[in-house]
């Protein structure tokens, strides 16, 4: 299949090449992307209104695109505000603590407790869920800070997110950035999330007691266990307060069940994407609305949008440096047409599938390369500290690969999405890391060397066996 190529391909294709040399930089990509999509619109339009105006509409569609995730993230960490100022928080995890009686019981339990805790709630609002309760006991049980730090981190912001099976936020974009069903990059992805946290986890926790025989373990505490998300203040105390100790522990008893009820939802009735997402965002909407009022009673209308307000703010500080880079890629696929009509080549099906046909015209591509390109491209994407920012990049090369090879196309898309999530997404970049290192009281940059030998281990195990999948 033949198919030419126009100047529109190939400034597409530079502008991408340029956003990966910024991002290895350590640059921002927000003014390359924007860039990108208003000179894509004055070749598309030949005509400048028409660019600029492009470089709105693009915001608004990728905003459209990505609405759905950032609402979902919002609410949970209004939900998650309200549930840490009560206490509500603490007497959930409570019963837990009775288990972690060994360093190596605190480890795993701390880590799967927090992945647990992550798909529903996600990593850094469980941070704070679960990071004042069961650090004390890690503690006092002979498991350092640090390695707690760890377990946060890697079964958190590793595992929980790159695979996201609850929420489903990572798999939405990186899904749409390939032109994929959702369900597709999750199935995909279930087996190298499995060898990605297998092997990462095993490797750290394994190079954390090598280190404390060999007296090299640094602990790397700079400060006191803070909560990252709490805001101090004079009535933070009388929230805590508010609800009697039978109401907190009644919660912390319905919350977990109306979750479960959820997921045996989402189960029998089929529900995925966005069906699964507006369910979990119903229901944390209202046991954030219904706690809200027990607590604050006479003040509680205004308390609850307070707390959507907080959640609103986190929501788009995280996904603000999304937003231009999504709205370029979005060009490559569908967002084309939205933004700049029916202005491509005659028989063209998209930027990003163009290039992947002349790609396999002209080289020969196979599982091999693909593997390692969809490894590197989400870890370069993911080191300006966003794991999100870069994986519809992933999404988007994995398109074009998967084209190229002929198979494999979600395994590639979801090899990318685990290596852009592992890397930007608060496991090795220091930036990225402070929620876990504050709630710790350990040095962010101690806690990304720590991190670092494990992540790139599992990574290219992980590339290894994707190669075996497509």
């Amino acid at each position: 299949m033949e198919v030419q190529l126009s100047a529109l391909h190939w400034v597409y294709l530079g502008f991408v090449i340029a956003i990966i040399g910024f991002m290895l930089m350590r640059r921002d990509t927000t003014l390359i992307c924007i860039a990108g999509i208003f000179g894509i619109g004055l070749l598309a339009t030949t005509s400048a209104s028409g660019s600029v105006s492009g470089i709105f509409n693009s915001f608004i569609y990728a905003i459209k695109e990505l609405i759905g995730t950032i609402l979902i993230i919002s609410i949970i960490v209004s939900m998650s505000r309200i549930l840490i100022r009560t206490g509500i928080n603490e007497i959930m995890i409570s019963p837990l603590t009775r288990f972690l009686r060994t360093p190596a019981l605190a480890f795993w339990g701390i880590g799967l407790i927090m992945m647990v805790t992550s798909w529903f709630f996600w990593p850094s609002p469980a941070v704070a869920l679960i990071g004042a309760v069961l650090l004390p006991v890690a503690i006092r049980v002979g498991l350092p800070a640090l390695g707690a730090a760890v377990a946060m981190n890697l079964f958190g912001h590793g595992i929980a997110l790159s695979g996201d099976y609850i929420i489903q936020g990572a798999p939405g974009l990186t899904s749409s950035a390939a032109g994929l069903p959702v369900n597709e990059v999750m199935q995909a992805s279930i087996p190298l999330v499995i060898v990605m946290g297998a092997v990462t986890t095993v490797s750290a926790y394994w190079m954390m007691r090598r280190d404390q025989r060999l007296g090299k373990w640094r602990s790397g505490l700079i400060a006191a266990p803070q909560d990252p998300l709490q805001s101090p203040g004079p009535f933070y105390e009388a929230d805590r307060a508010s609800l009697s100790l039978g109401a907190k522990r009644l919660f912390a008893i319905l919350i977990p069940v109306l979750f479960a009820l959820d997921v045996i939802a989402m189960f029998v009735l089929n529900l995925q994407g966005s069906e699964a997402t507006a369910l979990i965002g119903g229901t944390a909407i209202l046991i954030m609305l219904v706690i809200t009022m027990l607590t604050h009673k006479g003040k509680g209308f205004e308390k609850t949008t307070s707390y959507l307000i907080e959640g609103f703010l986190f929501g788009f500080k995280v996904f603000g440096p999304v937003i231009p880079i999504a709205a370029f890629f979005y060009l490559g696929d569908s967002g084309f047409l939205a933004m700049f009509g029916d202005t491509l080549p005659a028989g063209s099906h998209g930027i990003v599938n163009d290039l992947g046909v002349a790609l396999a015209n002209a080289v020969p591509v196979n599982g091999v390369v693909g593997s390692i390109t969809l490894t590197v491209v989400g870890a370069v994407t993911g080191l300006d500290g966003s794991g999100f920012s870069g994986i519809s990049l992933a999404g988007s090369i994995a398109q074009l690969f998967g084209h190229a090879i002929g198979s494999g196309l979600a395994t590639l898309t979801a090899l990318g999405q685990v290596s852009a999530i592992w890397v930007g997404g608060g496991t090795i970049i220091p930036w990225a890391l402070i929620p876990a290192a504050a709630i710790c009281g350990v040095d962010p940059f101690e806690l990304a060397r720590r991190n670092l030998k494990p992540v790139l281990i599992g990574l290219v195990v992980t590339t290894i066996v994707a190669m075996f999948l497509i």
